[in-house]
C-alpha cells in the first residue's frame, strides 16, 4: 500500500502544506465549475474564477507557464462568459445553447493557430522549449483556449474540445507531478462527456434557428 501511495503522491513530500491545500481547494472549485457547466448553470463562472485564480498563483510559482496562461485566460473568459450567459436576447430569454456557426468555426481555427504561436514564443522567450512536454503543453493550451471561448459563447461543441484536452491532461499532469490535478482532469473527462450529452438533449428539445 505504501508503494502505491508513494507512486501517486510521493512528489508531494517536497511541497509545502499550504500549496497542497491550495491545489486541493482549486481542484474542488474546478469540479464544481465543470459540474455547473454540465447543468447549464451560471455558477460555472464564479466557481471557475476561484479555481483559476488559485491555479495561476501555484503554476506561476511552479514555473509552468503554459498551464498558467491557460488559467489566466480561463479567468478572463469567465468574465466574458458570465456576461454572455446572462445577456437577454429578448425580454424573457437569455443566450441559449446553440451550435457553432461557420463564422465561429473559422474564428476557432484562428484562436487555435494564434494560441500555438503565442505559447511557442513565450516558451522560447523563457527558455522553456526544452522537452516533449512543451509541445504537448502548447497543443493542449490551444485546445483549451478554443474550448473556453466556445463555452463562453454557450456553444455545444465546447464539450468536444474539453474532452480531448482533458484526456491529454490526465497523464500530462501526473507526469509533471501534480496527482490531484491529474485526478481532476480524469473527473473532468467524464463530466464533459455527460455535459455534451445533456446539452445535446437540451438543444434537441429547444432547437435554435440561426
Amino acid at each position: 500500500m505504501s508503494a502505491i501511495f508513494d507512486f501517486f503522491f510521493g512528489q508531494y513530500k517536497n511541497y509545502t502544506t499550504i500549496d497542497i491545500s491550495l491545489e486541493i481547494t482549486a481542484v474542488i472549485f474546478g469540479f464544481l465549475s465543470v459540474w455547473f457547466s454540465k447543468q447549464n448553470k451560471i455558477w460555472v463562472f464564479p466557481t471557475g474564477m476561484i479555481s483559476t485564480v488559485i491555479f495561476v498563483y501555484l503554476l506561476l510559482k511552479w514555473e509552468l507557464l503554459g498551464d498558467m496562461m491557460i488559467n489566466a485566460y480561463y479567468f478572463i473568459m469567465s468574465v466574458y462568459g458570465w456576461y454572455i450567459w446572462t445577456r437577454k436576447i429578448d425580454e424573457t430569454q437569455v443566450t441559449p445553447i446553440s451550435e457553432t456557426t461557420r463564422k465561429e468555426k473559422i474564428i476557432s481555427i484562428y484562436i487555435f493557430l494564434a494560441t500555438l504561436l503565442f505559447v511557442f514564443v513565450v516558451y522560447k522567450s523563457f527558455d522553456k522549449w526544452t522537452s516533449w512536454v512543451a509541445y504537448v503543453d502548447t497543443f493542449t493550451t490551444a485546445i483549451f483556449f478554443v474550448g473556453m471561448w466556445l463555452m463562453a459563447k454557450r456553444k455545444i461543441e465546447n464539450w468536444l474540445f474539453w474532452i480531448l484536452g482533458d484526456i491529454i491532461s490526465v497523464p500530462l499532469y501526473f507526469y509533471k507531478g501534480f496527482t490531484f490535478t491529474s485526478f481532476q482532469y480524469l473527473g473532468f473527462t467524464f463530466i464533459a462527456i455527460f455535459g455534451y450529452l445533456a446539452w445535446k438533449k437540451s438543444l434537441n428539445k429547444n432547437p435554435l434557428t440561426l
